[in-house]
């Protein structure tokens, strides 16, 4: 749709399946978007997701950590030390698919989260 998600020209319950690819890093609110993809999903509906995010390497995540601040100003927003697990299960989603791994490259980058969530 080409916005950040916030807030979705659709109608409640509107839409079977959304897909968000390297996106939830850099929302500015992703509270209220996945609050939004909750709000337009049918029951039974599923988010499939496939983002990087924060490593559960405490010595990566702290240079995540360290690194965000600078990342943000020159990658659009983008927070490399989110952790996509967390934010989309307080979202009220019900993570019912989730594979975590790191691809190879730079590692404060690479740590990836892949699954599906569904609306109960």
């Amino acid at each position: 749709m080409g916005l950040d998600g916030q807030e979705l020209p659709l109608d409640d319950a509107a839409v079977d399946h959304v897909l968000t690819t390297w996106t939830l890093c850099t929302i500015p609110d992703v509270d209220a978007a996945l609050a939004e993809i909750r709000r337009v999903l049918r029951p039974g509906g599923a988010l499939h997701f496939l983002e990087h995010g924060r490593s559960d390497d405490p010595k990566v995540a702290r240079r995540q950590d360290r690194f965000t601040p600078i990342q943000r100003r020159v990658a659009g927003g983008c927070h490399v030390n989110r952790r996509i697990d967390d934010l989309v299960a307080r979202s009220g989603l019900e993570i019912t698919e989730l594979e975590r791994y790191t691809m190879p490259g730079p590692r404060v980058f690479t740590t990836m989260y892949e699954g599906v969530a569904t609306k109960a």
